[in-house]
């Protein structure tokens, strides 16, 4: 298990999202505190019988004016490379190039797009020959793919994506590996920060829900929600999870540096943590309740704002119950399941939850339940810290506690 060390404070200065509620941080708070109730944006058809998040629609100009770096880019690194751009802006460091030179990146990525039309195009000539399917996939996959394609399907191209059109220029890292990349890439950034090794990051990833060769993969995993569509913690006798369209990123950043250029603070990251379990059946209780001692010292007194990243997949989501179950012991909690209201977006979940508790926070609200039900009771106590949670669908399992900053600039103690 690995642990930031506290040294120096981090605040989140910057949220870039988009998801299938809208863009930005103001249409997710509007949608998702819907006097009405909140509501998700589904797509019940196109993957039937898997509902999914489609993407709201985006005018992809406004954060990549050149349609020739547009066409570089597969759906993901677009909504990626939008959303970085969404949270730059957010955070006043977009166009700032002495600030941009000093901006470090850290992203969680999943692997690159396949071309449908040429895997199709295989398969059928496979059918069709007499030849060995070894043989005659090296040759045709020899002859006919061309580095660039090859090149294009590359995690950390997102990264390069962002460089070149935003004039992001400090250092850059991609994780690989899931919900876990998500979280480390939020952990190690703020590591840094506190450790003093830098004063400005750039964090997050991003998710392209319509590919079929995820939803064939993740298909085949038996981990996909099957319909009718059914809220989070509503799906224990049919488990899944339904995919989302997304990109979240968030500027993480010391106090002093972002006083000193006239930024406000929107919230306060206390801690990431980041461990792997075995995921060995009948463990998952004694699970949530080590996660919950390692939180407890992190924590102030008071009610407890909870942004769940579980997605509905068993045995993950049991787990996650038996962690919250075990913090509610000692304190009110009040618990969401984003995935609910944005889908599962798998890299981008974790940052995302962030990013929404640092919206809450900075609003000085919270959200109403996502459903009806004992999981999500209504918040009855002003919340001033939010723990964000992720059980990985099959492994990798995280915290971050994210707080509120008083009107001084001071944040609060915990």
């Amino acid at each position: 298990m690995s642990r930031s060390p506290l040294h120096r404070d981090v605040w989140i200065t910057g949220i870039g999202l988009l998801s299938s509620l809208g863009e930005g941080p103001d249409a997710h708070w509007q949608r998702l505190t819907d006097p009405a109730g909140p509501k998700p944006t589904l797509d019940e058809t196109s993957f039937a019988p898997h509902p999914i998040h489609p993407l709201c629609a985006v005018n992809f100009d406004l954060q990549i004016p050149k349609k020739g770096d547009q066409r570089q880019m597969e759906p993901w690194q677009r909504i990626g490379t939008y959303t970085a751009g969404l949270a730059l802006s957010n955070a006043g460091v977009a166009q700032q190039a002495e600030l941009l030179d000093r901006t470090h990146m850290i992203v969680a990525a999943g692997g690159g797009e396949r071309d449908i039309a040429v895997d199709t195009a295989l398969a059928n000539e496979l059918a069709a020959s007499n030849e060995p399917a070894g043989p005659f996939l090296n040759k045709r996959l020899a002859a006919d793919l061309r580095p660039t394609l090859f090149l294009a399907q590359l995690s950390n191209l997102l990264a390069g994506s962002i460089s070149i059109v935003h004039g992001v220029r400090g250092s850059s890292r991609t994780f690989m590996g899931e919900e876990s990349a998500g979280a480390d890439a939020v952990r190690v950034a703020g590591a840094r920060l506190q450790a003093g090794q830098i004063d400005l990051a750039l964090v997050g990833g991003s998710a392209s829900a319509p590919r079929p060769e995820m939803m064939l993969l993740l298909s085949a995993g038996d981990v996909l929600l099957t319909g009718p569509y059914r809220p989070v913690w509503q799906r224990k006798e049919h488990p899944g999870f339904a995919l989302g369209s997304m990109g979240a990123f968030v500027v993480l950043e010391d106090p002093a540096h972002a006083q000193a250029r006239g930024a406000r603070g929107l919230a306060r990251l206390v801690t990431t943590i980041s461990t792997m379990s075995r995921r060995v059946p009948g463990t998952e209780q004694a699970e949530g309740e080590r996660l919950a001692a390692e939180l407890a010292p992190y924590l102030a007194p008071g009610p407890l704002g909870v942004l769940s990243g579980a997605s509905g997949a068993e045995p993950a989501t049991s787990a996650e119950r038996h962690l919250l179950a075990a913090i509610g012991r000692d304190r009110k909690t009040f618990v969401r399941a984003t995935g609910t209201m944005l889908g599962h977006s798998i890299e981008a979940q974790f940052p995302a939850n962030v990013a929404l508790a640092a919206l809450a926070l900075s609003q000085g609200g919270f959200y109403p339940p996502f459903e009806p039900g004992p999981m999500e009771a209504p918040a009855t106590e002003p919340v001033r810290q939010i723990l964000v949670t992720g059980f990985g669908q099959r492994r990798g399992e995280a915290m971050a506690l994210v707080t509120a900053i008083d009107n001084s600039g001071a944040a609060n103690a915990n």
